[in-house]
């Protein structure tokens, strides 16, 4: 009996237990239905705003691509602004700088030697370029291509501009850039990142020397007798041109030694 009369008392009593637990789980029960919610208030606004905006076709949005392509060319007029305003300084300083002339010859050698200054001589090119994209084996007892048999890759370009250095080179334009001792052939994918620029191929490599001599080097190189391989299997793009006589740029870009800094 007591424990029949005293059942009832607790659960209409307001300080009976179980009262007191619904007391402690509204508060929970409010906090989860304003959680979904604002839940269900943020996934409609975004599915209202996505109708809006298709991220793979609206022009606003500026492609990766596009902004590395703006920013090269940006740095290459920077390039040629550097280039005139080092002539201008030169130029003046040439007017009156107290050294002597065998000072100003040992210098403008020194100048050549560094590939700032315009080299005039015979010339040969050699241009390197992807194979077609539905390229198949050419000759028997080779596998069917992968995406990377059928692209220029940065190792061929270094075989070039190094077997082209062997030959006697003395002086060497990729693309319409000549290269310095710190010149880095660097390639992201399929396109060419040199001094801050970005190139797509066909890529052109342009050194002034000895014709046959360069040539010679081109056809004893290991590396590049590897890539004809893929050029006579796959299709990969290589042709080598005699040039007569022509002129190379300087180059005009910073000579300045860059290297990485810890931040302070």
């Amino acid at each position: 009996m007591s424990n029949s009369a005293d059942s009832p008392q607790a659960e209409s009593s307001p300080a009976g237990p179980d009262l007191g637990r619904k007391r402690r789980f509204r508060p929970v029960r409010l906090l989860t239905v304003a959680v979904f919610a604002l839940a269900g208030l943020i996934f409609f606004m975004s599915f209202d705003t996505a109708k809006g905006t298709n991220i793979r076709t609206d022009a606003s949005l500026l492609r990766l691509s596009d902004l590395i392509l703006e920013r090269s060319h940006k740095n290459g007029q920077l390039d040629e602004t550097n280039g005139a305003l080092r002539d201008d300084v030169e130029a003046l300083a040439e007017r009156d700088d107290g050294s002597t002339q065998a000072e100003d010859d040992k210098l403008a050698a020194l100048e050549k030697s560094a590939g700032t200054q315009k080299l005039t001589g015979r010339a040969i090119s050699v241009t390197l370029n992807d194979a077609p994209p539905n390229a198949t084996a050419k000759l028997p007892g080779y596998p069917e291509p992968q995406p990377d048999y059928l692209v220029i890759h940065q190792q061929d370009l270094q075989a070039v501009v190094n077997a082209l250095w062997q030959g006697g080179a003395k002086g060497i334009e990729v693309m319409d850039q000549r290269l310095i001792s710190t010149s880095a052939v660097r390639c992201v994918g399929n396109t060419l990142i040199l001094q801050g620029r970005v190139y797509s191929p066909p890529y052109k490599i342009t050194a002034i020397g000895d014709p046959e001599t360069l040539k010679q080097s081109l056809a004893d190189s290991k590396a590049i007798q590897n890539y004809m391989v893929y050029v006579n299997v796959y299709g990969l793009g290589w042709k080598v041109d005699d040039e007569g006589a022509m002129t190379l740029p300087g180059y005009s870009g910073t000579v300045d030694l860059q290297y990485a800094k810890p931040v302070e």
